[in-house]
């Protein structure tokens, strides 16, 4: 059983034979090119940070650094490895939501449509971008096909420079509550999230991108099963009920729309290894993340110390494997891609700080009901744009989907009306 699986495992990983059109990878020009490899690489560039590192803590905290510790090191290593427990009075309390009693509904009303626009803008023209970036060429003419940029790494570096420079420079303007956490829990976090973006980049190689819309609607089943796992969360009998829904809506549009004429088994298959890379890595974070906020942090300072560490991940990564040079001329050979992935940078940083407002402002169940109709708008207008093709049954699919997530809103409200602890929504701070 165990060769079987290795067998799908790496013929999935192999390039597909006789594909072509516009939407799936070329056949990789060497085995370097595989998807598989260049995780490997990445994973083990990665690892170049994090073992030394997660050694290092253990050193400190073996000789009892904070007791003992002295000299100009002496702050860094706190801050790094064993945090500063804030003081009652230094604690500079999360402002509650605000009720709407002191303002008119007008008001309101025009806040919430401009997280409602916000959201929506930021997160489309994210979408499009992310699709249009990895699956079509750039610089054809009529007698050359263009080339295609293939370093999936390189633009989640673009993401986190742009979110951790907005994020800095937040926490300056704005008072922030005394930072508690270690810096070096921020890591995991942002190993995990590095990983799911880039199987999140890649799956888009292989897939469509209405599928990897899909399957991020599907990720409440893997988020719960790690709340189980990580935070020892129990779920209600609706929350299993709608799951199975989501399941249920996936499948059928996964079943009935099969590959599209451009792609071929084998990269789908390869796209659905890549999209189960990124829910599982993605609900790591999240519930990750949870875990972090115990130390009475904002969002904000979890989005900066994130993105720092995704930033130093992605950065040694690259300069490794000499591929930050490469996307930097790429980028100057092709003016549109460099305009194409500044303002997917823009998109991603703005619209994380549309969510932490939305949220302040109206709360949790608001903001999932905007995203939640985002992701049958990208779905929409990713059909209008690129031609993807949906059948009827999985049309009916899409609609149990977004049903199944629409009734997890409300039945989660009902709950909160009645008085019961419902079960924390997922962290939004990173969420590209």
């Amino acid at each position: 059983m165990d060769i079987r699986w290795w067998a799908v495992v790496v013929l999935a990983a192999l390039p597909s034979l006789g594909t072509g059109g516009e939407n799936p990878e070329a056949p990789p020009e060497s085995w370097t090119q595989l998807w598989f490899f260049r995780f490997l690489v990445n994973a083990a560039g990665y690892a170049s940070f994090m073992i030394p590192g997660y050694l290092l803590v253990q050193y400190f905290r073996r000789k009892n650094y904070l007791e003992t510790g002295r000299g100009l090191c002496f702050p860094l290593v706190k801050a790094c490895v064993f945090g500063n427990e804030p003081k009652a009075s230094d604690e500079v309390p999360l402002a509650p939501r605000p009720e709407p009693a002191e303002t008119t509904p007008t008001w309101q009303a025009l806040k919430l449509l401009f997280c409602a626009v916000g959201l929506q803008v930021s997160y489309l023209t994210w979408g499009v971008l992310q699709e249009r970036v990895m699956t079509r060429s750039y610089g054809a003419t009529a007698t050359w096909a263009g080339e295609r940029f293939t370093d999936s790494q390189f633009l989640v570096l673009m993401n986190r420079v742009l979110a951790l420079i907005v994020a800095g420079v937040y926490c300056l303007l704005c008072k922030q509550p005394r930072h508690g956490a270690p810096m070096y829990r921020y890591s995991f976090a942002s190993l995990s999230n590095v990983l799911s973006s880039w199987c999140q980049y890649e799956a888009l190689k292989f897939v469509s991108f209405p599928t990897q819309v899909l399957a991020k609607a599907s990720k409440v089943i893997p988020v719960m099963l790690m709340g189980k796992l990580v935070s020892r969360r129990s779920y209600e009998h609706w929350e299993y009920l709608t799951a199975g829904l989501i399941s249920i809506g996936v499948s059928m549009f996964l079943l009935s729309s099969g590959p599209e004429p451009r792609s071929s088994p084998a990269t789908t298959v390869s796209g659905l290894i890549l999209l189960a890379g990124y829910i599982a890595f993605d609900s790591f974070t999240s519930n990750w993340q949870d875990a972090l906020f115990a130390y009475k942090m904002s969002s904000v300072q979890m989005m900066f110390g994130v993105n720092f560490f995704s930033c130093l991940f992605t950065v040694g990564s690259l300069l490794e494997q000499g591929a930050l040079l490469e996307g930097t001329r790429f980028m100057g050979r092709h003016s549109e891609f460099a305009a194409h992935a500044l303002l997917l940078s823009v998109c991603s940083a703005c619209g994380q700080l549309f969510i932490f407002y939305t949220i302040g402002q109206f709360g949790a169940a608001v903001f999932t009901i905007i995203m939640t109709l985002r992701q049958a708008f990208a779905i929409l207008l990713s059909c209008l744009l690129y031609g993807h093709t949906i059948t009827v049954v999985g049309g009916l699919g899409v609609a149990v989907v977004f049903a199944a997530l629409l009734l997890r809103v409300y039945a989660r409200g009902r709950l909160k009306q009645r008085g019961k602890k419902a079960v924390p929504v997922e962290s939004p701070v990173q969420k590209v």
